[in-house]
């Protein structure tokens, strides 16, 4: 009896050490991937995204040299190097991965699969077709509702004359009803 109680013990000694190791790459890996972001640029470089490792956009900038175009396609560009951005983290969870847990580790696995398919691959890059830009803009007077009508203007009623006052009278210091 006494040997299956020392085998228990050693048992759950082995089971409770390894739980503590995996924990500990785990934490690892966490970590490493907390500070982790990614930046996309567009060609010309008037715009930038950075995302952080959980896909959330982190910092967004826009050059001056976006001024000259169309709203439409700067927005189009934004949603475009935020996808990009975005899937290039289960790479870098990947990297961190083989880094801390290691290649073999399943439940690893499994969370760069499931980043794989919260964070796919964007469609090939292709020129996005905008409406004319009259259509995409439109701030006409015709294209608000109509005012309301003014409220028709009552001219002041006309300044009555005292008798035998002075023109230059301004009617200071006289009955205020006359």
């Amino acid at each position: 009896m006494p040997d299956s109680i020392d085998a228990s013990d050693a048992l759950i000694d082995n089971w409770t050490k390894r739980l503590e190791e995996n924990a500990a790459r785990y934490q690892a890996l966490a970590d490493r991937m907390q500070g982790q972001s990614v930046t996309e640029r567009s060609k010309d470089g008037s715009v930038q995204v950075t995302v952080d490792s959980r896909g959330l956009l982190k910092n967004l900038v826009i050059a001056e040299s976006a001024a000259g175009k169309r709203m439409a396609e700067v927005s189009a560009q934004v949603m475009q190097l935020v996808q990009r951005a975005q899937a290039r983290i289960p790479e870098l969870l990947q990297q961190a991965m083989t880094e801390t847990t290691g290649t073999g580790d399943q439940a690893a696995a499994e969370i760069v699969r499931e980043a794989q398919s919260t964070f796919p691959q964007p469609p090939p890059e292709a020129e996005p077709a905008f409406p004319e830009p009259d259509r995409v803009r439109r701030f006409l007077p015709e294209d608000t509702e109509p005012p309301p009508p003014a409220a028709p203007r009552i001219p002041p009623p006309p300044r009555r004359r005292r008798p035998g006052g002075d023109e230059d009278d301004d009617d200071f210091g006289g009955p205020i009803l006359s």
